[in-house]
């Protein structure tokens, strides 16, 4: 299905700064729901493992389950471009990662494929884009490994690992990514990326200085359990109305109203 919002839609966006909005969804209706609130980008992440299958993480998320949910999000949407995860260790070299970027663009309707990656893992970004594959490159805080990060940290504290985020962000630049996607990252780290490189840079837990915004759905609806992330807000508490909350993050991220201090890592 031919959607409104394109890849050349998100250059044109970042080139004119005109703020990014994405959002995730993983079913056909909340997804018929976000795209009438006009969110530019839906992501179907494989964060679905914990907000609609309940696991602890990310990692237990299979290609299969991605492939369903692709294809459920992809029948609800008309104008917003679809990104999909590749979920954990289906992208361990180039072979994986193109046959799993086959079975969710040709069976799910990804628009995009999107890779939790760091510099030494360029080359597969490389072989996606080669093969004619958008690629989005996730850096900063990559949940696939938070078992060897050692828990969600916010990363780019220090200097060391201020450099070590803008290496990975040139090298997947440099590799063919599209679309480069940050996660809990210091704000003044963000803005670094963004000056130094040219691909659209989406932030979630990021600062305000990113060309997008992105949230998970649950988070921003309020609905997810336990404690809500720091870097989210609810906006289904400030509305009392589903649609009129999505429209209500729409507005906020189109005039840079969101993300505000208390929602940034210093």
């Amino acid at each position: 299905m031919s959607r409104t919002v394109t890849l050349a839609t998100l250059r044109r966006m970042k080139a004119e700064q005109a703020p990014i909005v994405a959002l995730t969804a993983y079913d056909y209706s909340f997804a018929r729901q976000v795209d009438a609130a006009g969110v530019d980008v839906v992501l179907v992440g494989d964060s679905l493992g914990m907000v609609m299958q309940g696991h602890a993480s990310t990692v237990p998320v299979t290609l299969a389950d991605m492939v369903y949910h692709t294809r459920c999000v992809a029948r609800g949407l008309e104008r917003a471009y679809l990104m999909v995860d590749l979920p954990f260790l289906s992208d361990t070299d180039d072979r994986a990662a193109l046959e799993s970027a086959a079975r969710l663009m040709k069976e799910g309707g990804a628009d995009m494929v999107k890779v939790e990656a760091h510099a030494a893992q360029a080359p597969v970004v490389e072989a996606l884009s080669r093969a004619g594959v958008p690629v989005c490159a996730h850096f900063g805080l990559r949940p696939q490994r938070v078992g060897q990060l050692g828990g969600y940290r916010v990363q780019g504290r220090d200097e060391a690992g201020a450099q070590q985020v803008l290496d990975d962000a040139r090298a997947l630049e440099a590799a063919g990514a599209d679309v480069l996607l940050v996660e809990c990252l210091s704000a003044a780290v963000a803005a670094r990326v963004r000056e130094q490189t040219h691909r659209p840079l989406i932030g979630i837990g990021a600062g305000a200085d990113c060309d997008g915004q992105i949230l998970v759905l649950q988070d921003m609806l309020g609905i997810t359990p336990g404690q809500p992330p720091r870097f989210s807000h609810d906006f289904l508490a400030d509305t009392g109305r589903i649609q009129t909350a999505l429209e209500a993050y729409v507005e906020a991220v189109r005039t840079r109203q969101f993300p505000q201090l208390q929602h940034t890592f210093e």
